[in-house]
């Protein structure tokens, strides 16, 4: 069994409420980061454990926090990004419905290491349920101290405030993010500045995860030195998976950065293998954004050793191709599934998201979708995937915000991966658009990739 650190006490009843909460040790780390430890001593503690950006760029959060400006005079920002609108992933969702003190615990201590007195929980719009129980849940620490002034008689203020956002994907960017917080369109900003010198109302600010925020709450009471042993390599702590599609016990799960792959989808302990007896035959890794693996690449080894759940690992880590940790949605399909359909489906998300700055996403995005419905609907061309692949590497690279780049590389991955699937929607038009959507229907099917012996 793997520690837990976030979902530990996940199944107490009340552990919404402050009360139970704080019996199971709930708040520690606010007494131990605001009476014992300076705020540059907190900053330290989480550059030492070696925290990662839990919302999907996995960039170093003790390092994004020592880029904050301190000028004389001008406050300064903690924005948490709760606007998780990633297909495929819904852990923070799970974390604030469950256990929302945990993240109000971490946006103290991150907002005390940070200097900032005012704070914000930008949560996506369509969570009102989510919204109300923070809501609820600051109010309950608000009486008991633990936010407005003088938290804990310690001299330090902090007032927090949830502000639900528009219901747009794109402000889960984090200047599109601000843009909105600001009463903005939720368009995102050219950088540099970065928000780090010029964030929310052009002062100094930190945008971060639920889940980086909430890791911060263990990282104190444990100390950084012992959060950077779990894990491995780069790869410390644990980290929260959405698991969906096809599989036995799709759900929320909370794993050591490190355990296989094959472990992962096929242990009673985390997924409990494929639905229905079927066989695997791809992952989407890290949320729709990422690209798409086939199953005898994901479930791959190199000299003995499997691809794991880390973010070197599922990115490269010498297995010739790969994929990405992401945001933690991790997406099995099973034999019968569809890769040019559920791309379509991908595609369809993204041109509706797009928020049309930039050329070659509002443009690219819609080629893509239309290209992709005529290849689903019987009508396609041979000369489609080419036109794609085209398509897909003219957005990349090329646009404001990471949006261009996560709609083109599950197009590209799912064509450098099963174009022979593509071309039989072209060669088979007519079934195309009425089959049952699986392998069954390909004179040369993906390799039977089974669970490995133990």
């Amino acid at each position: 069994m793997g520690r837990k650190l976030l979902l530990e006490h996940i199944n107490v009843p009340g552990i919404n409420t402050l009360e139970v909460y704080r019996q199971k040790g709930g708040y520690a780390a606010v007494e131990k980061a605001l009476k014992t430890l300076t705020p540059d001593e907190v900053v330290e503690e989480v550059k030492k454990s070696g925290l990662r950006g839990r919302g999907g760029a996995g960039f170093p959060t003790g390092m994004k926090w020592s880029f904050l400006a301190k000028p004389e005079g001008v406050p300064r920002y903690l924005v948490c990004n709760a606007d998780e609108s990633e297909p495929g992933t819904f852990k923070d969702r799970y974390l604030m419905t469950y256990i929302p003190h945990l993240l109000i615990e971490g946006m103290i201590v991150a907002s005390y290491a940070l200097g900032a007195n005012t704070s914000y929980i930008y949560v996506r719009g369509e969570m009102m349920p989510q919204i109300r129980i923070l809501e609820r849940a600051i109010a309950e620490a608000k009486n008991a101290g633990l936010l407005g002034k003088n938290i804990l008689g310690t001299g330090y203020d902090l007032e927090l405030y949830v502000q639900p956002g528009g219901g747009a994907y794109i402000c889960g960017e984090e200047t599109a993010l601000l843009e909105s917080l600001e009463g903005k369109r939720g368009n995102p900003r050219i950088k540099p500045p970065f928000p780090a010198i010029a964030g929310l109302y052009g002062c100094p600010t930190v945008v971060n995860n639920v889940e980086s925020i909430a890791a911060v709450v263990p990282i104190i009471n444990e100390g950084g030195d012992e959060y950077a042993k779990i894990g491995i390599g780069r790869s410390t702590g644990t980290k929260l998976i959405s698991a969906s599609g096809n599989l036995n016990k799709p759900g929320v799960y909370e794993i050591e950065l490190g355990v296989p792959v094959e472990e992962f989808i096929y242990s009673d302990e985390y997924c409990g293998g494929i639905a229905n007896g079927k066989r695997l035959k791809a992952v989407v890794a890290g949320g729709s954004s990422v690209p798409i693996l086939p199953a005898n690449l994901i479930l791959k080894t190199i000299n003995n050793e499997a691809r794991l759940m880390s973010y070197e690992s599922l990115s490269d880590g010498g297995f010739a191709t790969g994929s990405m940790m992401g945001s933690g949605g991790f997406i099995a399909f099973d034999e019968d599934q569809c890769i040019v359909r559920n791309t379509w489906n991908f595609s369809r998300f993204y041109h509706h998201e797009s928020c049309g700055q930039c050329s070659p996403c509002r443009e690219g995005t819609g080629w893509m979708e239309k290209v992709l419905h005529r290849l689903e609907y019987g009508h396609g061309k041979m000369s489609d995937m080419d036109l794609l692949v085209d398509v897909s590497k003219k957005i990349e690279g090329n646009t404001i915000c990471p949006l261009g780049d996560a709609a083109a590389w599950p197009v590209a991955s799912a064509i450098r991966h099963f174009r022979d699937e593509f071309e039989w929607h072209v060669t088979n038009a007519a079934e195309a658009t009425t089959r049952n959507y699986g392998l069954a229907h390909y004179a040369d099917p993906l390799p039977k990739v089974e669970k490995a012996e133990a």
